[in-house]
């Protein structure tokens, strides 16, 4: 598939029509931290993940130097490893390297899979952000990744995006490929149904967990109740 390949859209109905393989497993939670965390955000991450079955949780911190999310990595790093869930670094395969990492986050600047896995070595999961394109995706399981994102698939205030995929990517993904991929972007138990019909096999999600008015630990009991 080349770049003007993506220019061929997919039927919209596609999703519609889409039948999960039953071998499959089932749509997981992938959370993503707030920009920004206090000292008090290991006891809410901690709360979170013991809401219900929770796959992973990134690190995200931008505008702060490895050294200082290193620090604040540490506490949130064993919560996530006494409770058998992967911990996975935004952007910085170095930095990921020296936390020994469950995984690292990928954008399309932010190096490529084949560089992540001989640094990281083979069993480090390494994901990668193809937005709304099906070649990016492509590349990026031939480079080796484990997952592949695509998104925003609704408005967010948690980064500036410029891509909206239709649902049916998520549908053609999980029909032609084994590798899994994640469903981002604005995500919240009310808007994420059609998205885990459509073949999600997981559902990325910020905002919608750490400021649900709730508390985040009732949000993800909400998620849990769609999965």
């Amino acid at each position: 598939m080349t770049d003007e390949d993506d220019d061929l859209q997919l039927d919209p109905n596609f999703a519609d029509r889409f039948e999960r393989d039953p071998r499959r497993p089932k749509c997981q939670l992938y959370l993503i931290s707030p920009p920004t965390i206090g000292d008090d955000f290991a006891g809410t991450l901690a709360a979170a993940l013991e809401a219900g079955p929770v796959a992973a949780f990134q690190l995200r911190l931008k505008g702060l130097d490895d050294h200082a999310i290193a620090r604040l990595a540490e506490p949130l790093q064993k919560i996530c490893a006494d409770r058998d869930v992967a911990f996975i670094i935004n952007d910085s395969i170095a930095l990921a390297k020296r936390l020994g990492a469950d995984g690292v986050h990928l954008g399309q600047e932010d190096g490529d899979a084949r560089e992540a896995r001989q640094i990281l070595g083979p069993s480090v999961q390494i994901g990668v952000t193809c937005h709304d394109s099906r070649h990016l995706a492509m590349e990026a399981g031939e480079a080796g990744a484990d997952y592949v994102a695509f998104g925003a698939f609704y408005p967010t205030q948690t980064k500036e995006t410029h891509h909206q995929p239709d649902p049916s990517i998520l549908s053609w993904w999980t029909t032609v490929f084994e590798l899994p991929c994640v469903a981002i972007g604005g995500i919240t138990p009310q808007n994420a149904k059609p998205l885990i019909n459509a073949g999600a096999d997981f559902l990325a999600v910020s905002g919608a967990v750490w400021n649900d008015p709730d508390g985040a630990a009732a949000a993800v009991r909400k998620f849990a109740a769609l999965l």
